[in-house]
């Protein structure tokens, strides 16, 4: 029987194998996430949880979570673009050992996980065994495009005609504007630089205030030693008016943060600096495929082609009062909706 060996309250403190296994499930895995995310994106009153789940004296997965006076869930951020526990071997063993772990908190929610995870049906089969109830609910969007093999005429023929004509006209008029700059800062030196342009866009941009605003620096930073930064930046004269931070990592280009200067909407900033990303990382990173990360944005799908859901699961022990209480709110959700439903 799969056991939970160990659960550690940073990333620092795992075992080496523990590490590995981590580092080999995407960036959203990998440990230096981890380490920024504990540092600069840990909510009030939380801790981490990493669990590590053992067969005999061989690691067999780990899942990080997040553990508060009154819950306990994944460890997942608002930044957080996927999530699923790091598992080697008997898929609903290890599930069947996390659920374990996870009941005598009640419940447990669980964000962020692709619903096209081939190992869902036996994590969730995991999850039962172990006596919970699993309630499944759509989280956010996610959109991308497998853009392998294309350049950038290639790609572009295959946008949207509207949008097609916005960037050829946009980037002509870009090109023609003489103190115009375009850069891509990757080098850990360049950092600075790239973290002057992306705060100062952000600062005069149309976005919210960031729930951690230290964050996505912190993690360009961090990131940047590994080589898979791609921090662009447009600006006219003097002036950054659009910057998006992404990140390209085994043959897929991520942006995980984008912005611009609504002073400059006339240029459409937005979509010039999109246009010169997308450009750039296919002739200079021959990526395969091109991802928008977090949410359902009506922009991206002009971009890219392929939707993929992210949904979260609700473990619920029934044996236990807010358990019970779950259960029941999902019960009279489904109902609720049942009986709006058009005949």
């Amino acid at each position: 029987m799969k056991s939970v060996r160990i659960y550690c309250e940073s990333v620092g403190d795992l075992p080496p194998d523990a590490l590995r296994l981590l580092a080999g499930g995407g960036l959203f895995s990998d440990p230096v996430w981890w380490r920024v995310v504990e540092r600069h994106a840990l909510p009030a009153h939380e801790r981490p949880a990493y669990v590590v789940i053992s067969d005999g004296g061989t690691i067999a997965g780990v899942a990080p979570m997040l553990r508060g006076r009154h819950r306990l869930a994944s460890f997942t951020t608002p930044y957080t673009c996927l999530y699923q526990p790091a598992i080697q071997g008997d898929v609903t063993a290890i599930a069947a050992a996390l659920g374990r772990f996870c009941r005598a908190a009640g419940t447990c929610r669980i964000d962020a996980v692709p619903a096209e995870w081939p190992d869902l049906p036996a994590f969730l089969a995991g999850v039962r065994q172990a006596g919970l109830v699993p309630l499944r609910f759509d989280h956010f969007g996610n959109w991308s495009e497998d853009v392998g093999g294309k350049d950038w005429p290639a790609y572009l023929a295959e946008r949207p005609g509207a949008l097609r004509e916005t960037i050829r006209r946009r980037l002509r008029r870009a090109e023609a504007t003489a103190d115009s700059r375009f850069d891509v800062y990757v080098a850990p030196e360049d950092m600075d630089r790239a973290a002057s342009a992306f705060e100062s866009v952000y600062a005069r941009s149309w976005k919210e205030p960031e729930p951690y605003p230290a964050f996505n620096v912190a993690l360009m930073r961090a990131l940047a030693p590994s080589g898979v930064v791609r921090m662009g930046v447009w600006s006219i004269g003097e002036t950054p008016v659009a910057a998006q931070f992404w990140v390209v990592r085994d043959g897929s280009a991520i942006v995980l943060k984008l912005a611009h200067d609504e002073a400059f909407k006339a240029h459409s900033p937005g979509t010039v600096l999109t246009a010169l990303m997308v450009r750039h990382l296919l002739a200079r990173d021959s990526v395969r495929r091109i991802d928008f990360g977090r949410g359902d944005d009506a922009y991206k799908r002009g971009w890219a082609s392929e939707r993929r859901q992210r949904i979260g699961l609700m473990l619920a022990n029934p044996w236990s009062v807010s358990g019970l209480r779950e259960l029941g709110l999902h019960a009279a959700g489904r109902l609720k909706r049942l009986v709006r439903r058009p005949a």
